[in-house]
C-alpha cells in the first residue's frame, strides 16, 4: 500500500510494516508493508549565487564561445519541472539600434557573443556593458514560476589577434634558415597556431611554433615567384577556432641575380642599298629576368664587332638605352657586302651578355624590265578558240637580283583588249609570261585587235627610274569567222498564269540573237501534253489547249532556236510555266468509306466521323468546307455537325433503325472564288454485333441450293450411279453365259468337221 503526501521539501520515502493482532497479541493478518512517498511542490525560487557578476571579453571573438557563466540553485526536485531553471537576458546596456551583442545559453548560464557582437564589439567605442540577467524554474515555461534576476559587468578588451604589416623579402638569401620574418598573437595563453596556405603550393616555404612567430624555412627565388599570401589561425584545445584567420602578405624583394638574354634566334634585319643615313633599321630586343622598371633590369646596348668591316667599321650605329639600329655613316651597296653580322654587348649594373645581329642589304629596284622581242607579229585565231588556250609565248628579262620583288616580272596588257579575252600567267622561276584566252573570241565585234603587253614589278622602282618602251610589246591578234549557233538571252525563261487562261493567252516571250546576224526561227520541245505553242518568228509562246493545275503545278519545256540559212545551227534555253490555282474542284472525301456500321439495334443515338478534301490548292490556312445533308427527306433520321474546316460528324437523330444498309446523302462546300459543291454517298450499315464487330449472316442467293437441297441432289446423285453399275453388272454377266453356251456348241461341233 502506498499513500503521496506533498510537502515541501525533497521528495522521500518512509517504509514500515503494519500487522493486526487478537487479544491474545497474536498476529491475526500481516504484517504489510505501508509506503509513503513525499512529492515535491514548488515551493522554492531559484537564487543567483551572486547579485552581480564581473566578466571580460575580447573584441572579435568568436561567437558562442562562453567567455562567463552565472549559476542558479533551486532547492526544489531537480528531476522535476519545479527545479528545472531557464537563464535569459532581460536587458542589454547600452543598446545600439536595437541589436543584442551578447546571448546566454537557457539551461547553462553560458554567456558568449552573438554574430553582430563579434563584428561590432570596439573598446574605443563602448569599453563596458551592462547586462540584466533572469532566471525563472518551471523550465520558464509556467506563468506561475519563480524568478530572480542578477545583474552582469562586461569589460570589453582590445583584441591583439590582428594581421602584421606586409613582410619584405630579399631573395636568395644566404642567411641561416629559418628565419623569423613576423608573429601573430592570440589574447590568451594556451592558444594553438597553425598556417593555412592559401594557393596549395607544392612546397609551402613557411612555419609557425606556438608561441607564434613565423618563419621562412628556405631561400626564396622572386623569379620562380614574386609574392606568397597564406592565413594564420588559432584554435583552442578542442581544435575549434577562436576568431577568424589572419592574411598574412609576404613580397619576395629583387636582387640582381639574373645577366641580360638574348632573343632565342639571331635578330635579322634588312636595309636597302640607297637608305639614307640616320634611317631606323630594326630594333634588338633583349631580356633581364630581374624585377621590371628597377636598376636590375636596366639594359644598356653597344656594337664592340662588326664582320664585314668593308667599305669600313662603323656603318651601324644603336641607341644605348632602347637597342635600335641605324646607319651610320653611308648608304650601303650590295656589290660591296650582302650581309653583316654584328656583336652587340648588353649589359645590366652586374652582367654582361653578347647578342648577335645579322643585317642583310636588299637589293633596290633600280633595274627595268626589257622584252626579247618588241613585235611579236600577227597571230590568226578562230573565234571558238577553247578557253585556257595558250595562244603566244612572251619573254622579258630585269637586272635586279633574282627572285626577289624587284626582278619579279608581271605582265599585263595595257590595250586592244578592253572586255578581257586574253590573259597573261607567269611562271615564277623564268618570268616566261603565257598568254591565254580567258574568255571566248567574237570574231563579230573584235575581228582584229593590236594588242600591247607591259612587264612590270610587282615593287616600285626607285626615284628617278622609269618605265621605258622596252618594256612594251605588241601584238596583232587576227581572229577568223566560225558559224556559231544562236545565243538565247537567258538560260531558263520563266512565266506565270492562271490555270483557267483561255486559250490563245500570250504566257510569255523568249529571244535568241544569231552572232552572224541570220535569221532564227523558234520551235517546242518536251510539250508532252501538247499546251502550248511558239510563234516561230517572235519567240511569243501562248496555250494552245486548257491548262490544269492539278495536273502539273510546273510545266517545264524547251525552246529550241534554229538559224536560218548557214548551218541551220541550233541552240536550246528552258521555259517554266507556273500555274496558280482557281477553285475548279468540288469537294471530295478523302477516301471511300465502306466499312462504316452501328450495332444494331441502336440503344442510343450515335455518331462517325468523315473527312473531305479538295484537289484543289491548299489555302494557306487550310480548306473551311461547310457540310449539310443532300436531301430533306434525310433529316428526319440524321444531322450533320461540322468539327473543324475539314473533319464532319455524321449522327443519328434516333434509335429506330431497320437491320440493313443505309446510303446517307451528304453535301460539301468549299467557299471558294467563285463556291463549288459538291455531294457524296455514306454508305452506313446496321447490323448485329460480335465482339465489337459486325456481323452478316449468308443470304440465299437466287438459283442456288439450299443445304436440304444438296443433300436431296447428292443422294439421287448416287442412287443413279448405283443403278447404272447394277445395269452394268448385270449386262456383263448375261454377255458372259452366252459366251460359255457357244463355246460349249462349238466343242460338239467340231468333231464332225474333223
Amino acid at each position: 500500500m502506498t499513500f503521496s503526501i506533498f510537502e515541501g521539501r525533497e521528495p522521500q520515502q518512509v517504509i514500515f510494516q503494519v500487522a493486526a493482532l487478537d487479544a491474545r497479541g497474536t498476529t491475526v493478518e500481516g504484517p504489510v508493508p505501508i509506503i509513503i512517498e513525499v512529492k515535491d511542490i514548488n515551493d522554492n525560487r531559484p537564487q543567483f549565487l551572486q547579485k552581480k557578476y564581473e566578466g571580460s571579453v575580447r573584441q572579435n571573438s568568436r561567437p558562442g564561445k562562453p567567455f562567463m557563466y552565472v549559476n542558479a540553485t533551486d532547492l526544489d526536485d531537480p528531476n522535476t519541472p519545479n527545479g528545472q531553471l531557464f537563464y535569459q537576458i532581460v536587458i542589454q546596456l547600452p543598446t545600439i539600434n536595437n541589436v543584442m551583442y551578447f546571448q546566454i545559453n537557457n539551461k547553462t548560464g553560458a554567456i558568449s557573443l552573438t554574430r553582430e557582437g563579434s563584428k561590432e564589439l570596439d573598446p574605443a567605442k563602448n569599453p563596458s556593458y551592462n547586462l540584466v540577467i533572469s532566471v525563472k524554474d518551471m523550465g520558464g515555461q509556467n506563468e506561475n514560476s519563480f524568478s530572480d534576476t542578477t545583474s552582469v559587468d562586461i569589460m570589453v578588451k582590445e583584441n591583439i589577434w590582428k594581421a602584421p604589416e606586409p613582410v619584405e623579402i630579399i631573395e636568395n638569401s644566404t642567411d641561416p634558415h629559418p628565419i623569423k620574418i613576423t608573429q601573430v598573437r592570440w589574447n590568451d595563453p594556451g592558444a594553438r597556431y597553425f598556417l593555412v596556405d592559401k594557393e596549395k603550393l607544392p612546397s609551402f616555404p613557411f612555419s609557425i611554433d606556438q608561441e607564434g612567430d613565423i618563419y621562412v624555412t628556405r631561400p626564396l627565388d622572386r623569379e620562380e615567384k614574386n609574392s606568397y599570401v597564406f592565413y594564420a589561425i588559432t584554435k583552442d584545445e578542442l581544435g575549434l577556432p577562436f576568431s577568424y584567420p589572419l592574411e598574412i602578405r609576404v613580397k619576395v624583394k629583387d636582387i640582381n641575380d639574373n645577366p641580360p638574354t638574348c632573343p632565342p634566334t639571331v635578330t635579322v634585319l634588312e636595309v636597302q642599298e640607297n637608305e639614307p643615313l640616320g634611317n631606323a633599321i630594326g630594333t634588338l630586343t633583349a631580356k633581364d629576368l630581374d624585377e621590371e622598371n628597377t636598376k636590375n633590369s636596366f639594359l644598356e646596348y653597344r656594337i664592340v664587332d662588326q664582320t664585314p668591316k668593308i667599305p669600313k667599321d662603323g656603318l651601324f650605329l644603336v641607341q644605348i638605352y632602347d637597342g635600335k639600329f641605324q646607319l651610320a655613316k653611308q648608304s650601303l651597296k650590295k656589290q660591296d657586302a650582302p650581309q653583316y653580322n654584328l656583336t652587340v654587348e648588353v649589359s645590366d649594373t652586374d652582367f654582361k651578355t653578347l647578342c648577335f645581329v645579322q643585317i642583310n642589304v636588299i637589293d633596290i629596284n633600280d633595274q627595268i624590265p626589257i622584252f626579247e622581242k618588241s613585235d611579236y607579229g600577227n597571230l590568226t585565231l578562230a573565234e571558238d578558240t577553247k578557253v585556257g588556250t595558250t595562244i603566244l609565248t612572251i619573254q622579258a628579262t630585269d637586272g635586279d637580283e633574282p627572285f626577289t620583288g624587284s626582278s619579279k616580272i608581271l605582265y599585263r596588257i595595257t590595250e586592244g583588249d578592253s572586255e578581257g579575252r586574253l590573259g597573261v600567267d607567269t611562271d615564277p622561276q623564268t618570268n616566261t609570261g603565257y598568254v591565254i584566252v580567258k574568255k571566248p573570241l567574237d570574231f563579230e565585234t573584235a575581228a582584229i585587235s593590236n594588242i600591247v603587253f607591259k612587264a612590270e614589278n610587282p615593287e616600285p622602282l626607285v626615284s628617278g627610274v622609269t618605265y621605258n618602251a622596252s618594256s612594251f610589246a605588241t601584238l596583232r591578234l587576227i581572229v577568223t569567222d566560225v558559224n556559231e549557233a544562236p545565243l538565247f538571252s537567258q538560260n531558263t525563261f520563266q512565266a506565270k498564269t492562271r490555270e483557267d487562261a483561255a486559250v490563245g493567252t500570250k504566257l510569255g516571250k523568249v529571244s535568241a540573237k544569231d552572232p552572224e546576224g541570220l535569221d532564227i526561227r523558234y520551235s517546242l520541245r518536251g510539250d508532252t501534253r501538247r499546251w502550248l505553242k511558239i510563234d516561230p518568228v517572235t519567240g511569243e509562246i501562248f496555250n494552245a489547249a486548257p491548262l490544269d493545275r492539278e495536273v502539273e503545278s510546273l510545266y517545264r519545256v524547251q525552246v529550241v532556236a534554229t538559224e536560218v540559212g548557214g548551218s541551220s545551227l541550233s541552240s536550246t534555253a528552258h521555259f517554266h510555266l507556273t500555274l496558280t490555282d482557281v477553285n475548279d474542284n468540288p469537294p471530295r472525301l478523302v477516301k471511300e468509306y465502306t466499312g462504316l456500321f452501328f450495332c444494331y439495334p441502336l440503344s442510343k443515338p450515335g455518331s462517325l466521323i468523315f473527312e473531305a478534301t479538295d484537289d484543289d490548292q491548299k489555302p494557306l490556312r487550310g480548306h473551311h468546307f461547310t457540310f449539310s445533308l443532300g436531301s430533306e427527306s434525310l433529316k428526319n433520321n440524321w444531322e450533320v455537325s461540322k468539327i473543324n474546316g475539314t473533319h464532319a460528324k455524321l449522327s443519328t437523330k434516333h434509335t429506330n433503325f431497320e437491320e440493313r444498309n443505309y446510303t446517307v446523302l451528304i453535301r460539301i462546300g468549299d467557299g471558294g472564288q467563285p463556291p463549288l459543291e459538291g455531294t457524296v454517298s455514306l454508305p452506313v450499315t446496321f447490323c448485329t454485333c460480335v465482339e465489337g464487330r459486325c456481323f452478316r449472316p449468308v443470304q440465299p442467293q437466287t438459283g442456288m441450293p439450299t443445304v436440304g437441297m444438296a443433300v436431296g441432289i447428292l443422294l439421287s446423285t448416287l442412287l443413279l450411279i448405283g443403278i447404272i453399275l447394277a445395269i452394268v453388272f448385270i449386262r456383263i454377266k448375261k454377255d458372259k453365259g452366252k459366251d460359255n453356251v457357244e463355246n460349249a456348241q462349238a466343242s460338239e461341233v467340231s468333231p464332225l468337221r474333223s
